[in-house]
C-alpha cells in the first residue's frame, strides 16, 4: 500500500514550494490551536482567583489572536492546496494519457475504451487529492495526537495515561480496518470501470440498440454494473461508518472517566479548574482526530486502489518499443523482404507461421484469403504496429526495429477498412497528423480519393463539421477520407486494407482508376477483396492459416488450378458471366465474408 500512496506524493514534492508551504501553514494552525487551551485554562484559573480585570482582558486578547493566526495559517494551507491538487491531477493524467498514446496495438486489443476513460477520470479523481487532503489529514491527525497527549502527560500524568489507553484501543481497530478497505475500493473502482464501459459500448452503437430493440437490455446491463459499484462502495462506507461509531462511542466513554477522575485530581490539589477545563479541551482535540481518522482512512483506501489502476497503464510495457540507439530511416524506395516472419497475439496460437518473400520496390502485391488467414497481421507488421515473435521485416534493407518508430510510420501510409473520423473539420481530417497542411494539397488528395465533388458542394465545403466518430458522413464518405489523410502524407509504402469496400461500384472503379495512378512508383500492399485488385497485382500471396500458401500473378495462380483457383471461383468471379470481360466495374464482387 505504501508504495502506491508514496508515488502519488512524488507528483506533488514536483511542486515543492507550495507543498513544504501547505504543511507550514497546516502546522501553524495546529501550534496555534494547541496554545488556546492552555490559555483559556490559565484565565479559568485567573477569574476564579479574582485575578485583575486587565489580566484577564489581556488574555483574551492573546486567545483572540492565536484564533486570527489559526485563520490565516488555515487560508493559506486551503490555498496552496488546491494548487497542487489541480497539479497533481493534471499531470497524472497527462503521464496516463501520454502512456496510452505509446502503447501499442496489442495493449489496446486487450482493453475496454470505457474502463480505460474510468480510469483517466474517477480514478485520477481519487488519486490526485491524497497527498495535501488524505495525507494531510493523516499528518494534521498525528501531529494533533501528538502534541496533545504530551500536553496532557505534562500536565496531569495519571489523566493523560488514561485517555492513552482509549487512543490505543481505537489506533489498532482502525489499522485493522485497512485491508479490507482498499479491497472493498478496489473492487469498487473496477465495478465503475465496467459500467462505464457498458455506457461507452451503449452510447457509440446506439443506432443498433434501437434498431434490434436493445434498450432493455442496455438498462439491465448497465443497472447490474451500477449495483456493483454501489455495493462495494456501500459495503466500505457500512465498514467506516461502523468504524467511526466505535471509535466515538470509545472517546465518550473516555471522557465520562476523565471527568470522574479529573474531579479527584481537583480535590487532591493536583489539578485546578482551569488546567481540568484545558485538559478537556485536548481531549476534544483528540475526538477531532478520530473523526477525521474515518475519512483519512476511506481517502487512503480509495487512493491506494485507483492509484493501482492508473500505475498498471503507466508502468505497462508496450510490446512494440523503440529500440535505445534507434535510427531515423530516411525516405524508402520501398524495398521490402520478410525473412522467416513468425508472429502471434499474445498466447494465442500464431497469426502468421514462417512467412518469406520480397517485394521490389514500386510493386503492388494483393493479399487474399479467407477471414482470419493472417492478411491483416502481415500488413500491420510493416509499420510495426505489432512486434514479430520470430524473424525479421526489412525496409531498404533495414530491420524496422532498428529505426524510429516516427520515421518507419512517415514510410509507411495506411487505409484501414474502417476509417476514423475525428470530430473536427473536413479539412482539419484530411490533414490530420500534419503541421499546417496546405489547403491545395489537402484538395488535390481529396480529388485523387472521388472525396472533393461531395465537399466542394457541401455550403461550408472543406470547413465542414464532421461529428463525433464522422457520424454525419457515409461509410463510403469516412474511407474516401481516409485515403485522402493518407495520399496527403505522400507515403512510398501503402497499405490499403479493403479500402474500397463501402463505397459504391461507380465510385469504386473512379477510385481505383485514381489510386493506379497513385501507386506508380511506390510499394503497394492491398488486402484483397475484389477481382480487379487481385488482377492489377504484381504479385498474389494467397493465405491459409498464416501460411503462404500460393504466389504468383493472376494468370499463374489460375492456371495453376490450386487454392486461389477454388478462392476465384467461388469468392471472387462474377456470377454468371465472364471475369475478363466484365466493364466498368462489374466484376467488383466483394468477398463472401
Amino acid at each position: 500500500m505504501l508504495r502506491i500512496l508514496w508515488r502519488i506524493v512524488i507528483y506533488a514534492l514536483r511542486h515543492k514550494t507550495l507543498f513544504v508551504i501547505a504543511y507550514v501553514a497546516m502546522a501553524g494552525s495546529i501550534c496555534a490551536l494547541l496554545v488556546i487551551p492552555r490559555l483559556l485554562g490559565s484565565a479559568i484559573d485567573t477569574a476564579l482567583e479574582g485575578g485583575a480585570r486587565a489580566q484577564l482582558l489581556l488574555q483574551a486578547g492573546v486567545i483572540i489572536a492565536m484564533a486570527a493566526v489559526r485563520g490565516a495559517m488555515m487560508y493559506i494551507d486551503d490555498y496552496t492546496s488546491e494548487i497542487v491538487v489541480e497539479r497533481v491531477g493534471r499531470e497524472i493524467r497527462t503521464d496516463l494519457f501520454h502512456k496510452l498514446q505509446s502503447l501499442s496495438y496489442g495493449f489496446h486489443d486487450q482493453q475496454r475504451t470505457g474502463d480505460l476513460m474510468s480510469r483517466a477520470t474517477a480514478d485520477v479523481d481519487s488519486v490526485r487529492v491524497f497527498p495535501i487532503w488524505g495525507l494531510g489529514e493523516f499528518a494534521f491527525m498525528t501531529i494533533l495526537v501528538i502534541a496533545a497527549s504530551a500536553l496532557m502527560l505534562t500536565m496531569n500524568l495519571r489523566l493523560g495515561l488514561a485517555v492513552l489507553v482509549f487512543m490505543a484501543f481505537v489506533i489498532w481497530r482502525s489499522a485493522a480496518d485497512i485491508p479490507v478497505m482498499v479491497g472493498l475500493y478496489r473492487q469498487g473502482q473496477d465495478a465503475i470501470g465496467r459500467m462505464a464501459t457498458v455506457v461507452q459500448e451503449a452510447l457509440t452503437g446506439i443506432r443498433v440498440v434501437k434498431a434490434f430493440g436493445g434498450q432493455a437490455l442496455e438498462r439491465a446491463k448497465f443497472q447490474q454494473t451500477a449495483a456493483d459499484a454501489r455495493d462495494y462502495h456501500s459495503a466500505a462506507s457500512k465498514k467506516s461508518v461502523n468504524r467511526q461509531a466505535l471509535s466515538a462511542l470509545v472517546m465518550n466513554a473516555a471522557i465520562i472517566a476523565i471527568i470522574g477522575l479529573g474531579a479527584q485530581e481537583i480535590l487532591s490539589g493536583r489539578l485546578s479548574p482551569g488546567g481540568m477545563a484545558a485538559f478537556l479541551l485536548y481531549m476534544g482535540f483528540l475526538a477531532q482526530p478520530i473523526r477525521m481518522a474515518g475519512h483519512a482512512l476511506v481517502m487512503a483506501s480509495s487512493a491506494r486502489a485507483a492509484g493501482e489502476r492508473v500505475f498498471e497503464i503507466i508502468d505497462a510495457e508496450s510490446p512494440v518499443e523503440e529500440r535505445r540507439g534507434a535510427v531515423s530511416m530516411p525516405r524508402a524506395s520501398g524495398h521490402v523482404r520478410f525473412e522467416g516472419v513468425s508472429f502471434r497475439y499474445g498466447e494465442r496460437a500464431p497469426a502468421l507461421y514462417e512467412v518469406s518473400f520480397e517485394i521490389e520496390p514500386g510493386q503492388m502485391v494483393a493479399l487474399l484469403g479467407a477471414a482470419g488467414s493472417g492478411k491483416t497481421s502481415l500488413a500491420h507488421l510493416i509499420p510495426r504496429f505489432y512486434e514479430v515473435t520470430r524473424g525479421r521485416v526489412l525496409i531498404d534493407g533495414l530491420d524496422v526495429r532498428d529505426v524510429t518508430l516516427a520515421s518507419l510510420r512517415g514510410n509507411v501510409g495506411i487505409v484501414l477498412q474502417e476509417s476514423f473520423a475525428f470530430a473536427s473539420t473536413i479539412k482539419d481530417n484530411i490533414g490530420y497528423g500534419l503541421d499546417d497542411p496546405d489547403i491545395e494539397d489537402i484538395i488535390a488528395a481529396s480529388k485523387t480519393a472521388q472525396l472533393h465533388d461531395f465537399v466542394d458542394a457541401l455550403p461550408d465545403g472543406y470547413d465542414t463539421w464532421v461529428g463525433e466518430r464522422g457520424i454525419t458522413l457515409s461509410g463510403g464518405q469516412r474511407q474516401r477520407l481516409g485515403i485522402a489523410r493518407t495520399l496527403l502524407t505522400d507515403p512510398p509504402i501503402l497499405i490499403l486494407d479493403d479500402s474500397t469496400s463501402s463505397v459504391d461500384v461507380g465510385t469504386e472503379y473512379r477510385l481505383q482508376e485514381a489510386l493506379s495512378r497513385v501507386i506508380e512508383g511506390r510499394t503497394t500492399f492491398v488486402i484483397a477483396h475484389r477481382l480487379s485488385t487481385v488482377r492489377r497485382a504484381d504479385l498474389v500471396l494467397v493465405l491459409d492459416g498464416g501460411r503462404i500458401v500460393e504466389r504468383g500473378t493472376h494468370a499463374e495462380l489460375m492456371a495453376r488450378g490450386g487454392y486461389y483457383r477454388r478462392i476465384h471461383d467461388l469468392q471472387l468471379a462474377p456470377a454468371g458471366g465472364d471475369a475478363e470481360a466484365a466493364p466498368h466495374g462489374a466484376d467488383e464482387v466483394s468477398e463472401a465474408r
